[in-house]
């Protein structure tokens, strides 16, 4: 807990932001992948009106269907910002910055469970599911697809032959749903989103049971383009680590499930970048 502390502590000197210097008229573009905020309008909402408060400028949050959508808008220079998978952002860390990264639970890690349907008689580990149907949730998803096809490579299989039957839900959430409406008899979900659901819709996640959970990951980044100026994005992360200090940025935090933000280090994502270099992606 002290390095957490001493990292949002530090929030405090950040609490007045210059506005961003992007082009005049234009609002402040920010991408955000398909994930559990795909179903938190009115927390999304607040939060824009938030950041435009902070930043003095027209903010406006373009969401996509699936995470390749949003790197794609990265790549063409049509958002400045992006919250985004930690796969996503290995994959891009030549066009991109390292922003800020989100705390979760104390630490800005997160985790991929490995989830089966809760009311059927259910495989106690991923070896187990063998000929069965499981559930990914996008092929540039870290904890929806990359970890467990680098489990069972690390076990000697074949993850493209190891299971009956594939399919993508482009969502965590949908993901969840997939695996405990028994459509999949296995699924490996992005711990925010399982933990963050549990708290207002238990009703679905109790129908899933967490069979294990894999390493700690460093937590999906928030990001800029690489045209981005010094100024916007010290404006933008500067905001983003001072909501831990600020009523209202507590507030959304909450609504959120998050502790903060902090300035994270592209070495938090070591293990995906090694996972990545065993399908050849690094």
């Amino acid at each position: 807990m002290p390095t957490r502390r001493l990292f949002l502590g530090a929030c405090a000197s950040l609490a007045l932001t210059p506005a961003l210097a992007l082009v005049p008229g234009r609002p402040v573009r920010i991408g955000l992948t398909p994930a559990f905020l795909h179903d938190q309008h009115g927390t999304l909402e607040a939060w824009r009106q938030y950041m435009e408060a902070k930043l003095l400028q027209r903010v406006q949050f373009l969401q996509r269907d699936s995470y390749r959508e949003t790197m794609d808008l990265l790549r063409l220079e049509k958002i400045d910002f992006a919250w985004i998978c930690d796969y996503p952002y290995v994959h891009l860390r030549e066009q991109v910055r390292l922003l800020a990264v989100p705390v979760f639970q104390g630490r800005p890690y997160y985790r991929a469970y490995l989830i089966v349907p809760a009311q059927l008689p259910h495989a106690n580990s991923l070896l187990e599911l063998r000929g069965k149907i499981f559930a990914y949730s996008d092929p540039y998803s870290n904890t929806g697809y990359l970890v467990p096809r680098y489990q069972l490579r690390m076990a000697g299989e074949d993850p493209g032959r190891f299971f009956s039957r594939t399919f993508f839900t482009y969502s965590h959430r949908k993901l969840i749903e997939a695996v405990a409406d028994g459509l999949a008899q296995g699924g490996s979900v992005d711990s925010f989103v399982w933990d963050s659901l549990n708290k207002v819709k238990s009703d679905i996640t109790r129908r899933t049971w967490v069979v294990n959970q894999s390493p700690e990951y460093g937590f999906p980044p928030f990001v800029a383009h690489r045209s981005v100026s010094k100024e916007s994005f010290a404006a933008m992360q500067g905001m983003l680590l001072a909501m831990s200090t600020d009523p209202q940025g507590k507030s959304l935090l909450q609504r959120l499930n998050l502790d903060g933000f902090i300035a994270g280090d592209p070495r938090l994502y070591a293990l995906v970048t090694k996972m990545m270099g065993e399908f050849g992606e690094e």
